[in-house]
């Protein structure tokens, strides 16, 4: 498992909240930086996984926790 650049902890925030963190940490990131979003919204395993891939970045990991869900993207371009 890679090790996170920045967490992005989004549990108690509802689509589209968690997706909408991530694509604004993401503009502020390097190309290469690993984002972690934490999100108990269930939509957030899919959605966020959907608009990495479209984005041309790389889905690192999709896991539940403890009642949340844990998402790493490497930031490509």
């Amino acid at each position: 498992m890679a090790q996170a650049t920045k967490t992005i902890d989004a549990r108690g925030s509802f689509c589209p909240g968690p997706l909408m963190e991530l694509i604004k940490a993401t503009r502020a990131a390097e190309v290469g930086d690993v984002l972690e979003v934490l999100s108990n919204d269930a939509g957030s395993a899919k959605d966020i996984p959907e608009w990495a891939k479209k984005m041309g970045h790389t889905v690192l990991y999709v896991e539940e926790a403890e009642g949340y869900w844990k998402i790493a993207i490497k930031k490509e371009r």
